[in-house]
């Protein structure tokens, strides 16, 4: 296999926006909610993005050496390496419940960098050490229960958040939409073989630049990119390892409570890259598991001990890169690339040059083809087990849509209307049930597709056993369980108290419940052992 095809150029553009959007991210989040402005934007600029920049650049070089490795032990010129970049929910959780506490607290941007560093490297511990035993777990999970999970995110958090902002900027969007969906539904090539996301890219960026800026709804300076120019400058990698054990150093209570954030996260980095890893091999790449897994917690931690507070991961859209005809060069072009803007500061000055609204709808198309894939590769029989799984990263969604609408509101929160009145709903939808189902819907959603798919195949105490599973992640707080403060929710691990003046919920009916499903299954299963006809009337559900 080449080390760069033509349509590498595709899955770059498509790679590189998504990695472009955590990046600026970065700088708004932190800057704006943890004091990373004037002087103490150095640790934006002199720390966080260089050695994000590491972390990006180590990932992509392994697994574009990982996709060729396994071209060349299968003898192929078709393999597409897995994507790779900063972990999106990682990065929110810990701005959130991590650095912007502690910076309200102490008021010091670099205190709450280091916790940032202490966050990230637990998670990346995790990650490593889950890598050992998630070959064991994928085998043993239907590929339903790992698939319908990536594609309710894909509908929810990439697609539609997308087509949303497409739509929002129509002159400047569509026409790139447009010219996007000719290449990769009708499959039309543009003359001399140029990619079509390229295309779309130009054709973007030119509008932006030429249509009135009433028109596309943004205005395009070359002022504003004269002055992102000056804030370029080279800025290598510093060692963050003593920051890390300062904090160790602080009063336990400092920073045990931030375990209870840390976990869930590392066990949901392990659930999803493993589900990202069965994604590749439904589309016809299969990658070996532990090392797969293991460079992913290493980058993770090489971010943290480099001065990065955010996780990386092996990211959702395998199908999606493949499709585009992405093979091992997007991969590395993609690492090259993002170092580079993170090592010289130039964040800035590629948003003032090329409009997000460019490249949006190479991230759609990724998220449709995520979707279809969950119910193109997976038995047809196991198609309702694929809707069901959607259902928890759905409702995320939407959970995520109504606590950013009660923040912009700025007048009643969350937990007021839920302390008034627990059944309180939005349109119709509960926000209890919303809240509960929202909380490590990564977890709800495999269980949900797995019990399905195993009542599918009469296979009823594999479903007990997934069950038991649903039963023991609610109780340890992994799954439903949550605390409310305002418009604020987070984790309630088993082992935690919750915090004064919020609404708190265990859960802990909700896991009763999934042991009854359980046994409800078992006894099923026993009655099936013993007769060999269906149950009465399952022949026509």
């Amino acid at each position: 296999m080449r080390w760069f095809v033509r349509r590498d150029l595709d899955g770059f553009f498509g790679l590189f926006v998504d990695n472009l959007v955590q990046l600026l991210l970065i700088v708004a989040l932190c800057g704006g909610l943890c004091g990373m402005t004037g002087e103490d934007a150095r640790f934006l600029y002199a720390y966080i993005l260089p050695g994000a920049g590491v972390s990006i650049i180590f990932g992509n070089l392994f697994y574009a050496w990982q996709a060729r490795r396994l071209a060349r032990r299968e003898g192929r010129d078709d393999v597409t390496a897995l994507p790779y970049g900063i972990n999106t929910p990682s990065l929110l959780v810990f701005v959130f419940f991590v650095m912007v506490p502690v910076y309200r607290e102490t008021g010091s941007a670099e205190q709450a960098w280091r916790m940032g560093l202490f966050a990230c490297i637990g998670s990346g511990m995790i990650e490593f050490i889950g890598s050992i035993v998630a070959e064991r777990v994928r085998r043993q999970t239907p590929r339903a229960a790992l698939l319908s999970t990536l594609a309710g995110i894909a509908i929810g958090f990439i697609s539609m958040t997308f087509a949303l902002q497409i739509w929002a900027r129509p002159i400047l969007a569509l026409v790139p939409t447009a010219i996007v969906l000719i290449t990769y539904f009708a499959r039309l090539r543009f003359p001399w073989g140029v990619p079509g996301g390229l295309v779309a890219i130009l054709v973007g960026t030119l509008i932006a630049w030429v249509a009135p800026a009433e028109w596309v709804q943004r205005s395009m300076s070359g002022a504003d990119v004269r002055s992102a120019w000056e804030q370029v400058g080279l800025a290598w990698p510093v060692f963050a390892g003593g920051e890390i054990l300062s904090v160790l150093r602080q009063p336990p209570e400092q920073w045990l409570r931030f375990v209870a954030v840390v976990v869930p996260m590392g066990l949901f980095n392990v659930i999803g890259s493993l589900q990202n890893i069965e994604s590749a091999e439904a589309g016809g790449d299969c990658y070996e598991t532990r090392p797969a897994l293991a460079v992913n917690g290493l980058g993770t931690m090489i971010a943290a001990l480099l001065g990065s507070c955010f996780p990386t991961t092996i990211y959702i859209g395998h199908p999606g890169w493949k499709g585009l005809g992405a093979r091992a060069g997007y991969s590395t072009l993609n690492g090259i690339v993002i170092t580079v803007i993170c090592l010289t500061g130039a964040v800035a000055l590629v948003d003032k040059i090329v409009p997000i609204e460019a490249g949006m709808a190479i991230v759609l198309w990724i998220g449709v083809v995520i979707t279809a894939q969950a119910f193109q590769a997976t038995p047809r029989e196991h198609a309702p087990a694929v809707a069901v799984g959607l259902f928890p990263a759905i409702a995320a969604w939407g959970a995520t849509l109504v606590f950013g609408a009660f923040d912009l509101a700025g007048g009643s929160t969350i937990q007021s209307l839920i302390e008034a009145n627990p059944g309180a709903n939005v349109s119709g939808f509960s926000l209890h049930g919303l809240i509960l189902f929202e909380r490590g819907y990564i977890f709800t959603c495999m269980i949900l597709a797995a019990i399905s798919a195993c009542l599918i195949d009469r296979k009823f105490y594999r479903a007990t056993v997934w069950a038991l599973v649903g039963a023991a992640v609610t109780f340890l707080g992994l799954t439903h369980a949550y605390q409310l403060s305002g418009n604020v929710v987070d984790y309630l691990l088993v082992f935690a108290a919750p915090e004064d003046n919020v609404v708190a919920f265990r859960a802990a009916g909700i896991a009763r419940g999934y042991v009854l499903m359980g046994l409800v299954f078992a006894a099923c299963g026993a009655y099936a052992a013993r007769s060999s006809k269906a149950l009465p009337g399952a022949e026509h559900l």
